[in-house]
């Protein structure tokens, strides 16, 4: 069985899954880290492989950009393939100015502009979208093992990439001009496209959800990694994301 955006038979794919949302990147993670990579979809060129990582079957599923491309997949992926630990290894923007360029964020928990929640609870509550412990945990510990610094805190998932939010009706207030300056305010960390959609789809389905980034560009100083480097050079989260979905 196959579905109309994974050409993948049930079996193809592991329980166990990082998620690129670059296509190129999911090709450089196979290739680089898996043991017998191979190719189980392109559909969309939006490839799929399955290997070995210390000899523990793992797959490796680009997703797109934002988050309904993202939740078609990891829908699909829970729903259909069985998989039970999805870790998110993408890029973010670094809001606040604890947060450099290249450096390694892991997602505690997402605040998001994004009406998801609302669909899924009709507004009855503000549910809060949080990783899952375990992950948390163990990736924090192989970020030790590792000497790699990271950020753990609050990230936000947001619908519009171009967007600064300037505070027109005076309601932020404390001199604050822009919503994103009274998310850092807040302790945001960094904002990015998908990850809330991780947490509420894994949360719900009662598997393992868990996001790592690597800070691309900054809105504070300007500063941005070109895009072929984001493509391969961004390795220090892909390590933390392998060994943390490969433990039990």
């Amino acid at each position: 069985m196959s579905t109309p955006h994974n050409a993948a038979s049930v079996g193809e794919i592991a329980e166990r899954v990082l998620l690129p949302g670059d296509p190129l990147r999911a090709k450089h993670i196979a290739e680089t880290f898996l043991e017998g990579a191979k190719l189980y979809t392109d559909i969309r060129n939006v490839y799929g492989y399955t290997g070995k990582y210390k000899g523990v079957p793992v797959s490796v599923q680009a997703t797109g950009m934002g988050i309904p491309s993202f939740s078609i997949y990891v829908h699909e992926l829970i729903n259909v393939y069985g998989v039970k630990k999805l870790i998110r290894v993408g890029t973010c923007g670094g809001m606040h100015i604890n947060v450099k360029l290249r450096d390694v964020v892991i997602a505690q928990g997402v605040t998001t502009d994004s009406s998801l929640v609302h669909q899924i609870f009709g507004g009855a509550v503000n549910y809060s979208l949080i990783s899952d412990f375990d992950l948390l945990e163990k990736a924090v510990n192989n970020a030790r093992k590792f000497n790699t610094p990271v950020k753990v805190g609050n990230i936000v998932c947001v619908d519009r990439f171009y967007n600064d939010y300037y505070d027109v009706n005076g309601i932020f207030g404390d001199g604050i001009h822009s919503l994103n300056e009274k998310l850092v305010q807040y302790g945001i960390l960094a904002v990015e496209m998908e990850t809330a959609a991780l947490y509420a789809l894994a949360s719900g389905a009662g598997v393992q959800g868990l996001g790592i980034f690597t800070v691309s560009d900054h809105l504070l100083t300007r500063e941005e990694v070109p895009p072929h480097e984001r493509e391969t050079t961004f390795n220090d989260m892909v390590k933390i994301g392998l060994e943390t979905v490969i433990e039990d």
